[in-house]
């Protein structure tokens, strides 16, 4: 029941009843309902700062859990980041130096992912930060990953080519020549056994009876096949690709060769003879690196020990005259 309200009349000597009128009713209904609609904003302020509600308890937990994922994916990269630096060193100082290889430049290893903003879609959360720098680690793994799966394909293809590489060296000795006898002259001034003459000897000449077997000292292919009664006589030049070739002299005939001819170490590619510009029957064989003439006794690892290649030398060296 309303409370009805009285207002003392002095002249009256009486209490009159107030009475309100419709807009002063509404007004007081109106600061009533002001001031509650006020008071109850504050206490639901107040609620939601204190409280959270089960929406926000669910996000919330929701987000703690992506933390945490982010925090143990992050220590997952740092494993993996530790690996591929690991497998960068080892690539470019053992694999890339046993095969010859440059080591990969740093800049193109590190090297950047620049252009637009890769991460913008990422911004403006609560996690943008651990997020874009998670993606952006990310990026960069897989960039060192592919530029080091690259490396390794081009380590195969060196690998591949090495192995090539070392079945065309030129390691063994060109005639049968274990006792070491048959060296007669080796690299270096000698005098010319026609002229007379001090003249550098580029080459091993390797005396022999007529018909001796000549070996391809490593493999390659038959560049040239020549039959002269000057000179080299009749020779074969190899190529055995990588800058090399190499050179035998003076044969008595050929062993069924032909110009593109593939032949491997130890073939049979001619015979021992003393034709073109020659005293005895004897091989010159030479060995050119690219387009060069080089010493033939650095190439012989095959078939000589170390005290085998000094008596070699020692006997080349010893003879003060060459066979052509």
């Amino acid at each position: 029941m309303a409370k009805i309200k009285y207002k003392y009349n002095q002249e009256l000597v009486s209490f009159d009843r107030i009475k309100m009128s419709m807009g002063e009713r509404f007004l007081r209904f109106l600061a009533y309902f002001t001031g509650s609609l006020i008071l109850a904003i504050l206490y639901g302020v107040i609620f939601t700062y204190l409280f959270d509600s089960p929406k926000e308890k669910v996000l919330k937990r929701e987000n703690e859990q992506m933390r945490l994922q982010y925090e143990l994916l992050s220590k997952d990269l740092d494993k993996v980041e530790k690996v591929l630096a690991h497998l960068q060193e080892t690539d470019d100082n053992l694999y890339r130096t046993i095969f010859e290889a440059e080591p990969i430049p740093t800049s193109l290893r590190k090297g950047g992912i620049g252009g637009v903003n890769r991460y913008e879609e990422l911004e403006g959360y609560d996690n943008s930060r651990i997020v874009i720098e998670t993606a952006m680690r990310l990026n960069r793994i897989k960039k060192k990953t592919y530029v080091q799966s690259k490396s390794f394909d081009d380590l195969i293809s060196l690998a591949n080519e090495k192995e090539e590489m070392l079945r065309s060296i030129r390691a063994i000795m060109p005639i049968s020549n274990k006792d070491l006898t048959r060296t007669a002259s080796g690299w270096g001034y000698r005098i010319h056994p026609i002229y007379k003459i001090r003249k550098f000897h580029y080459g091993m000449d390797f005396t022999a009876p007529t018909g001796t077997d000549i070996y391809a000292t490593g493999d390659g292919r038959v560049s040239m096949i020549r039959s002269s009664k000057r000179g080299l006589g009749n020779h074969v030049i190899i190529d055995h690709g990588f800058g090399y070739q190499t050179v035998y002299a003076h044969m008595n005939r050929f062993n069924n060769l032909r110009v593109g001819q593939k032949v491997k170490r130890g073939d049979v590619i001619g015979f021992v003879g003393s034709t073109g510009l020659s005293t005895a029957p004897h091989l010159h064989y030479e060995v050119h690196l690219n387009g060069k003439k080089v010493d033939p006794a650095n190439y012989y690892f095959s078939d000589l020990t170390a005290e085998e290649y000094e008596r070699m030398i020692e006997l080349a060296m010893r003879s003060g005259q060459s066979f052509d």
